[in-house]
């Protein structure tokens, strides 16, 4: 999930938009996310690694 999407503002307007966003999150409450499982080899770039990759090194 992107960071933007759950941190971003929300304006409740009326009785029936707060009701559903009070039943939405006790219904994902306790819920556990899908375990990822990389498909292929991964490994953490640096910032020097991305700037080489982009050929960018300056």
């Amino acid at each position: 999930m992107a960071t933007k999407s759950f941190l971003k503002d929300i304006t409740i307007k009326n009785r029936k938009s707060c009701e559903a966003l009070v039943n939405a999150l006790e219904n994902a409450e306790g819920k556990k996310g899908k375990e990822v499982v990389a498909c292929c080899k991964v490994r953490i770039a640096s910032p020097e690694d991305i700037k080489k990759f982009f050929g960018t090194d300056k």
